[in-house]
């Protein structure tokens, strides 16, 4: 890893001087690497989509992405009242929406009714839900309003990083902004275009409105060679999530333009698809369904070399939901499952499996092969699915390996559920629990082995249930981290999910984008937008 190099960029970076008043900040292109879901802030669950909120959406609380700390957004001040059921926040005067249209109470008030309806099934809303019942909301002037909550929320203040205020009043709807950009054009399959919000309110240390830059144009591609290609010569000035095997050859080429920010949040794992309506055998359904079955597979796969060949090192083997690198929240008593395929062997024996010469077969006599789906264009899911291919054969089961293009990928793991196995990533946006409640709420969409769910359809899924609401209505942080551990022990001992890897924190940042500090915390390098500009590199690219 070559830190020394970029801490000194970092430095010079930061010292540089800022674009002149008359000057252009010019336009910052990078890359979308799937088509974004949707432009509706609240129904945001997809990377893509998140990165447009992010750019976009005014919030009242912003997590500094560097410091870690809360810091006032369109809220000048705010709170935590009665047990952590209730926030009252004091708004910033005089702000409009990127229409012109002003900003008040109203909004935030219309923003969290609309969020926490639950006909919506927005996935931000589900961070909140630490109890069944309704929110209430007064509005107390132009400036002050208050949200109560039916139960406490822990850390309630943080979960507003994600809450993108929406007009009340404008014929835009949501396409009204109070962040630093706002969506100019988007053309389906190929770009979507930023451009500077005219009425953002923060201003520079000098009183210079911000953001500098005057657009961003994100380019919606998932080859992530074209992407590494198009970084080299100069068409985009950042990658924010590069792959191991790039930033290798990069870093000879480009060592200041690289950067390993150590563990990140985000984990790649494996799930079979539980959804009891799915296409599909019965006796394939019920294989899925055996927690001896997924714990045979977890162990047959090696973990430390995924993290060895498919990404050169820079990876550890994953747990569970939570990274290492969140040291308070990771459940420290648990280990990854070892490679073991005579111990996978003797787990499905359990179950009745046996080996028939070099073949698998189960009770019934069925040969054990299933098929793996995973997004085209991302060579280390396709080198991991190769990897783990050769790793199932080894105790004799058959996978069938497919790579689709991401919307259809999401139309199969969301929609039609016609698949058997997913590989794909879980991005973590905070260190905090409740920001992954509609992952494990079982009737939340993003439950994704099988969302939705009316009734938990297991009691272990009934507990989870229980825990990550007691953990998200204590306002005692020991007491959550009892709870939430053993949220991360039942899911390590049922392995809904088969956490394979923790990715670190790669990125590459072009010299000529001036202000990029990047970070462990997602978006690693565009956290600050408002502060990056374009500047031209000098002779040798320093």
């Amino acid at each position: 890893m070559r830190r020394s190099n970029f801490a000194f960029l970092a430095i010079a970076v930061l010292g540089a001087s800022l674009p002149a008043r008359s000057q252009s900040g010019g336009e910052l292109r990078f890359v979308l690497r799937s088509e974004p879901k949707t432009f509706n802030p609240m129904l945001v669950d997809d990377e893509s989509s998140e990165t447009i909120r992010y750019l976009t959406g005014g919030v009242l609380i912003r997590l500094n992405r560097k410091t870690q700390a809360l810091e006032p957004e369109l809220a000048v001040s705010w709170k935590v009242s009665e047990g952590g059921k209730k926030i009252t926040f004091r708004l910033r005067d005089g702000l409009s929406f990127s229409d012109g249209t002003p900003f008040n109470a109203e909004d935030v008030g219309f923003t969290m009714r609309t969020l926490m309806d639950p006909n919506l099934h927005s996935p931000t809303g589900d961070s909140f839900r630490s109890s069944e019942g309704s929110i209430h909301v007064d509005v107390l002037g132009a400036r002050d309003v208050s949200i109560e909550f039916p139960a406490s929320v822990a850390a309630l203040e943080r979960l507003f990083d994600q809450v993108a205020i929406v007009s009340s009043h404008s014929p835009k709807k949501e396409a009204a902004v109070l962040g630093p950009f706002t969506v100019a054009d988007y053309k389906s399959g190929s770009y979507v275009l930023l451009k500077r919000n005219p009425y953002y309110w923060k201003k520079d240390a000098q009183g210079r409105s911000l953001p500098y830059l005057d657009s961003i144009r994100l380019d919606i591609q998932q080859n992530r060679d074209l992407e590494l290609l198009r970084f080299r010569r100069g068409e985009i000035q950042l990658i924010n999530s590069l792959d191991a095997s790039y930033f290798e050859s990069l870093a000879k080429e480009v060592p200041a333009a690289v950067r390993d920010s150590g563990p990140s949040l985000d984990s790649e794992q494996i799930w079979f698809n539980q959804v009891p309506a799915a296409p599909g055998p019965d006796y394939k359904k019920k294989w899925f369904g055996s927690a001896n079955f997924r714990l045979a597979i977890s162990e047959a796969v090696s973990r430390e070399d995924l993290c060895r060949v498919v990404f050169s090192g820079h990876a550890r083997p994953a747990v569970g939901p939570v990274s290492p690198a969140n040291a308070f929240w990771f459940n420290t008593s648990l280990q990854p499952h070892p490679h073991n395929p005579q111990g996978a062997l003797r787990r499905l024996q359990q179950d009745g499996f046996r080996l028939d010469g070099r073949v698998l077969r189960d009770a019934g006599g069925h040969p054990v092969e299933f098929s793996l789906i995973t997004n085209s264009g991302n060579k280390s899911r396709e080198q991991m699915a190769a990897m783990i291919q050769q790793d199932l054969e080894q105790i004799g089961i058959r996978l069938n390996v497919v790579t689709l293009d991401f919307p259809s990928l999401i139309e199969r793991i969301s929609r039609t559920f016609d698949y058997e196995l997913c590989l794909l990533g879980l991005v973590n946006v905070d260190l905090d629990p409740n920001a992954q409640m509609s992952v494990w709420l079982t009737s939340s969409s993003n439950h994704q082995w099988n969302p939705e769910q009316k009734a938990p359809a297991t009691p272990w899924e009934a507990e989870i249930d229980r825990l990550m609401k007691s953990q998200a209505s204590t306002t005692d942080q020991n007491q959550r981290k009892v709870y939430f551990d053993q949220v991360q022990k039942i899911v390590w001992e049922q392995q809904p999910f088969i956490y394979l890897v923790n990715k670190n924190a790669l990125s590459a940042v072009s010299p000529s984008l001036k202000n990029a500090v990047p970070v462990v915390i997602r978006p690693q390098t565009y956290w600050n937008a408002e502060d990056l500009y374009l500047a031209p590199v000098r002779p040798g690219g320093h």
